[in-house]
């Protein structure tokens, strides 16, 4: 088992996408060039969905002509669909990402389709970003629960992880959208999902509603997991799903990872004060309590 994990750093599309606050188009570049500083590898840049569904991330083809790209970091973008992975690779983007739901009722809601729909309209994508050389990772939300139907089941989170990797996804994030998983049913989701896709190719995505979300990030780790998506500052949340706190901080996640002797590359001080400086950005005081305490320190 690897000892060095990959930190998927979200926070300029997950962590922005729902600021009511508008944040401009040089701060969103100063922000993704002050995180290439920091040691990721893998920056989610912005999103190419409906400016009318997500107005923040509107100038999303500014951004990522405006970022000063790293030969050794990754910098994907979300699309939609066709339309959005075609709006993307016109501006550049050479790794995308798809998103869908294990929850029939929350895939409705946010993406007016059902899962086998939304499926579906991934498959011309990935096609045709095979043919590109483009590299496709997916999403799978709600993986612990649901705001509308409440439990679900780990068989529907199986189904539709697998049905990404078969189509092509190089990568599965699972996510606890709504942020109600705990270390044993974090675990052992994983490890369901584990048995129909390899290990390698997961990572997890936890939402910190009820402070689960380091404790879920090390049940993981423990069962092997070695790619973890988290928000510098804790950036982010979900309109879907009302009172949904945002993406576990990077800081804390880079400050458990030095704690359990595993790399990750990440230099903890320079991302504590990108944190800071992006809670201040947003109108908050502080960050993370990592970012909080290396940055007084």
């Amino acid at each position: 088992m690897s000892d060095f994990v990959r930190i998927v750093e979200v926070g300029p599309r997950d962590g922005l996408q729902n600021e009511k606050q508008p944040v401009s188009t040089a701060d969103k570049i100063a922000l993704i060039d002050r995180l290439s500083a920091t040691g990721l590898r893998s920056i989610e840049a912005t999103s190419f969905v409906s400016p009318r569904w997500v107005p923040q991330l509107a100038d999303a083809a500014d951004v990522l002509a405006g970022i000063t790209r790293q030969p050794d970091i990754a910098y994907p973008v979300l699309v939609p669909n066709l339309q959005g992975y075609q709006r993307a690779r016109a501006a550049g983007a050479d790794e995308v990402a798809v998103f869908t739901a294990a929850s029939e009722t929350f895939n409705r809601t946010n993406t007016n389709a059902g899962i086998d729909e939304s499926l579906a309209r991934f498959e011309p994508i990935l096609a045709l970003a095979a043919a590109d050389g483009v590299r496709v990772r997916g999403y799978v939300s709600t993986v612990l629960g649901c705001p509308y139907q409440g439990q679900v089941p780990l068989a529907d989170v199986v189904r539709v992880a697998s049905a990404l990797r078969q189509m092509g996804c190089y990568e599965i994030s699972l996510g606890d959208t709504i942020g109600v998983g705990t270390p044993r049913k974090a675990r052992q989701m994983l490890e369901a999902v584990a048995a129909e896709v390899p290990m390698h190719a997961l990572a997890v995505h936890f939402h910190d509603t009820y402070g689960q979300a380091v404790a879920n990030i090390a049940a993981c780790l423990d069962a092997g997991v070695r790619v973890v998506d988290s928000a510098v500052s804790g950036a982010g949340g979900c309109p879907y799903a009302k009172g949904a706190s945002g993406n576990v901080a990077s800081e804390d996640v880079v400050y458990l990872l030095q704690g359990l002797g595993l790399d990750c590359g990440v230099a903890l001080q320079p991302l504590a004060e990108t944190g800071r400086w992006l809670a201040g950005l947003l109108g908050r005081n502080t960050g993370s309590r990592t970012g909080q305490a290396l940055v007084a320190s």
